[in-house]
């Protein structure tokens, strides 16, 4: 058994990786640390109230209020991880999976890995700190890897890829408003979206014209990639279905999927459209599961040497 602190868990993401980890084989209610100055001292329920009567642990202020840990998993804003790591010098010794953007962009500074498992499995392996790639970035990788990888993709790829509303944090603002959200659809950071770095560190300098937009819903990424070009369709499946063949958490499709098929798993959906003179590729993920949380279990896993898919068996809700 290993013991896993969460910092920040009060939030979304922090949730998500509770909940996880007290159904995880190698975890467990007891070997949960759940780390949140707002909520010091007070039940987990309380800003988790589908955990009411599940477990009976509390919030604590800091990591140096519990026993020594095994992992650290950060699920806290852009910009708070690096101080945090500043300032929590007893986390050297463990286990660091970044959810914030800190660390993304692979650098001499830092000793991160990026953590998509699927490009990044072996040096995961061994790696202590691990740093979580962002949620669109995640969809829009796997739904482009195998091309890129192939040197494929040789024209504009032009991306529309639409994200539910906690994809802002638990904080409210303007945009996550109901009356405002609801029977609603807008882009915003359009051509200059913060997850774009980190896609191109993946795929290549690519000609990349991403267009994020919010939808009126709760959880959940559909991305759709525009590929112009002449493809052949049994090429592009062979392709994909080779690439993703050992990766248990990517399933390749026979048509373009629908969200809510993977929204609460950890499942990553692809699937494609050929027609006249393009490609279109769907990806659909959990933005809190693969796209967070899920996708950071995934990496403590094999950086524990635990079966990669422990704690992670989850179902969609389809209706």
């Amino acid at each position: 058994m290993i013991r896993v602190a969460v910092i920040g868990a009060a939030g979304y993401t922090g949730g998500e990786a509770i909940r996880l980890l007290l159904g995880h084989p190698h975890v467990g209610e007891q070997n949960i640390v759940a780390v949140s100055r707002s909520h010091d001292g007070q039940p987990l329920h309380i800003a988790h109230d589908d955990l009411y009567g599940r477990t009976s642990l509390f919030f604590v202020g800091g990591l140096a209020d519990a026993a020594p840990v095994d992992v650290c998993i950060l699920c806290l804003g852009y910009g708070a991880s690096s101080i945090w790591l500043k300032d929590n010098p007893e986390a050297s010794g463990c286990i660091v999976i970044d959810l914030g953007n800190d660390h993304r962009i692979e650098s001499s500074a830092h000793s991160f890995v990026y953590g998509l498992p699927e490009v990044h499995r072996d040096r995961i392996r061994s790696a202590r700190r691990i740093a979580n790639p962002g949620c669109f970035a995640t969809a829009i990788q796997l739904a482009l890897i195998p091309l890129a990888e192939t040197k494929q993709i040789t024209n504009d790829v032009v991306v529309n890829a639409i994200t539910g509303s906690t994809g802002a944090g638990q904080q409210p603002i303007a945009t996550t408003h109901y009356s405002w959200r609801n029977n609603n659809v807008n882009t915003y950071k359009v051509f200059e979206h913060q997850h774009e770095p980190e896609i191109k560190q993946t795929l290549g300098d690519i000609p990349l014209f991403f267009v994020p937009l919010r939808g009126p819903f709760a959880r959940g990424i559909h991305a759709t990639c525009v590929l112009p070009g002449t493809w052949k369709a049994a090429d592009v499946e062979a392709v994909y279905r080779s690439r993703y063949a050992n990766h248990p958490f990517v399933v390749v499709c026979d048509g373009p999927p629908d969200m809510k098929r993977v929204v609460n798993t950890n499942l990553c959906h692809v699937g494609f459209v050929v027609k006249d003179n393009a490609l279109m590729v769907v990806s659909v993920i959990d933005n809190l599961l693969k796209g967070a949380s899920g996708q950071a279990i995934q990496n403590m896993n094999i950086a524990c040497g635990f079966d990669e898919r422990d704690g992670l068996q989850l179902k969609s809700s389809v209706y």
